[in-house]
């Protein structure tokens, strides 16, 4: 007992340390949370000290990912974990611990998936061409798995209880994340919608709460991340969203846009979609779409080279298909003093809303005197 109390008294100086209400120069901060492990290892038979001795090697991962020792990091918040989870089943408090730690590897693991703004980086899976490295791939599939334990956790725990709550709709949020950085971009929407009705009904059940800041912001975090996941998805894909009952009615007319982009006949968009033709037709008149485009010229050495502007821009288009824009610059290319000849190869790709890689292109067209039938995609 008298170990367990020193311990603990230990732990409390290192929170407050942590939290910066304590004053220690970096060595003591090592020393002082080496200190601590050490101890806390000491006492396996305790609960509370498993439990400790999970955040406390959490804490030191991420000392060790601040210092740019990612296979460290990772190494030890997988000791950390296991910790957590044999502490998790005496406590709901535990338990919490454990699926925040769960999230936070996750996180961690998935970091070279994504981009600065934290966005996926191959964000249509298979069809992306060049995808994650096979070890990325492998830790992107491991974050997804402990993020959807994390959701197990907390949907295992008393949903009476507000904490429990947010905690279950916050792991959603992390999971359609994860998914969307593997390329599973319905999953993830599916996964996003589902954790948006959640934040919903806590603002609902308690709109002055503490948390009902927190919950905001999520709510707009959601949000943009279904504005920007529905982009990648096919027709048959958000037809499927909507039959779920997962596509919220706010996103309608995005999804008919995303549809039209895609040479989906009006009649077809309303039928599948359950809409009337007159709301399909007014969603598309009064939605636009940025259409972002890039023609490319390759010189002898095989290397392509943008050209300049005009035919590098963007411009915002209303009901028409990315066939449509492409098809109009494609013809005034060809027309036009900068047009390369028939002894070049030349290509267009036009995205919809920003510039990215070939395969996230809306309208692709190579042509040159060796290559394929210029059958725009």
């Amino acid at each position: 007992m008298v170990q367990r109390e020193a311990v603990l008294r230990l732990d409390d100086q290192w929170a407050r340390v942590r939290a910066g209400a304590s004053q220690a120069d970096p060595a003591e901060c090592e020393r002082l949370l080496d200190q601590l492990i050490g101890a806390l290892r000491t006492l396996t038979d305790d609960p509370r000290c498993t439990a400790l001795l999970g955040l406390r090697l959490a804490d030191r991962a991420a000392l060790r990912f601040a210092a740019g020792d990612r296979a460290g990091a990772l190494a030890t918040i997988e000791e950390g974990l296991r910790s957590s989870e044999r502490a998790a089943e005496h406590d709901p408090e535990y338990a919490r611990w454990y699926a925040r730690g769960l999230i936070n590897h996750g996180v961690w693991l998935a970091w070279p998936l994504s981009d600065a703004h934290r966005l996926p980086k191959h964000p249509l899976g298979p069809a992306g061409g060049e995808g994650p490295s096979p070890m990325e791939r492998a830790a992107g599939e491991r974050a997804r798995d402990l993020t959807r334990t994390a959701v197990e956790v907390w949907a295992g725990l008393d949903q009476a209880d507000p904490v429990n709550r947010r905690g279950l709709a916050q792991a959603k949020v992390f999971l359609g994340d994860r998914l969307a950085e593997l390329g599973a971009a319905q999953e993830a929407v599916a996964w996003a919608v589902d954790a948006e009705a959640d934040f919903r009904r806590l603002l609902l059940a308690d709109p002055a709460a503490e948390e009902a800041g927190s919950a905001e912001e999520a709510l707009d975090h959601i949000d943009r991340q279904l504005e920007l996941r529905l982009r990648h998805l096919a027709f048959d894909e958000l037809v499927g969203l909507r039959t779920r009952g997962l596509l919220p009615e706010r996103l309608l007319p995005r999804a008919v846009v995303a549809a039209r982009i895609r040479s989906v006949e009006e009649a077809e968009i309303a039928a599948r979609l359950h809409l009337d033709a007159e709301q399909v037709r007014t969603m598309l008149e009064v939605t636009p779409w940025l259409a972002v485009w890039r023609f490319d010229v390759r010189g002898p050495d095989g290397l392509w080279t943008a050209l300049p502007p005009p035919w590098r821009g963007a411009t915002e288009v209303r009901n028409r298909t990315a066939q449509d824009v492409g098809g109009a610059l494609v013809r005034e290319f060809t027309g036009s003093p900068d047009h390369p000849g028939d002894a070049a190869h030349w290509r267009v790709l036009l995205w919809w809303h920003e510039e990215g890689g070939p395969a996230a292109a809306r309208f692709r067209l190579l042509v040159g005197p060796d290559a394929p039938s210029p059958t725009p995609s």
